[in-house]
């Protein structure tokens, strides 16, 4: 399954670096890419609920929503 965040907060690199480890450290993500410009992620996983990627965005200080 894949699903895209719209994420906040990211102002440079390293942001996208924090964000997408974040999201790889979930149980059930395959794969992550986040983009600083448009502030995206797009995560491929199995099993994974939405909140449990959103929670793991927001707990990095960011803000994500299903975009």
């Amino acid at each position: 399954m894949t699903t895209t965040l719209s994420i906040t907060g990211m102002s440079c690199q390293n942001c996208v670096r924090h964000a997408r480890e974040a999201l790889e450290a979930v149980a059930g993500v395959t794969a992550v890419t986040v983009t600083l410009e448009p502030g995206r992620a797009q995560i491929e996983h199995e099993g994974v609920a939405v909140d449990a990627l959103i929670a793991a965005v927001n707990e990095e200080g960011y803000t994500a929503t299903p975009a």
